[in-house]
C-alpha cells in the first residue's frame, strides 16, 4: 500500500522545505506502489519499496555511488532509471546532507 510512503515522503519534504525555505510549487502524490514528490510539475524524488531516491545530475550521482548509493531501479528487471541515485540509509538518516541533497536535485529538475 502506497499510503505510508507518501506520508513519509511528506514529512521529509515538508522538514526539508523548512529548512531551504519556499522551493517553489512542491507536492506529493502517490507514484506505483510508492509516492513521488514533484517540483514545478517534476518529479525529484522518490519513495517506493526499493528506497528513497533522487534525481541528480551526474556529478552528484557519480559522488554518491562513490559513497554507497546505488543505480534506482524500480523492479528486478526493470531498466536502470540513469538520473536517479538511490540512497544508503545513512544519508537519509543525515538531515543536513538529505537536505543539501534534495536542494541539489530540486535545482537540477529546474534546469
Amino acid at each position: 500500500m502506497a499510503e505510508p510512503y507518501l506520508s513519509d515522503l511528506k514529512t521529509i519534504v515538508e522538514q526539508a522545505c523548512g529548512r531551504l525555505g519556499p522551493a517553489g510549487d512542491i507536492s506529493c502524490r502517490h507514484f506505483f506502489a510508492g509516492a513521488a514528490a514533484y517540483v514545478d510539475g517534476w518529479i525529484f524524488m522518490t519513495l517506493t519499496p526499493v528506497g528513497l531516491a533522487l534525481k541528480l545530475g551526474e556529478e552528484d550521482r557519480a559522488r554518491l555511488f562513490r559513497r554507497g548509493a546505488e543505480p534506482l531501479r524500480y523492479f528486478p528487471k526493470a531498466p536502470v532509471k540513469k538520473a536517479y541515485a538511490l540512497l544508503p540509509a545513512r544519508k537519509i538518516d543525515d538531515f543536513d546532507d538529505l537536505n543539501d541533497l534534495i536542494a541539489r536535485s530540486i535545482d537540477f529538475v529546474r534546469k
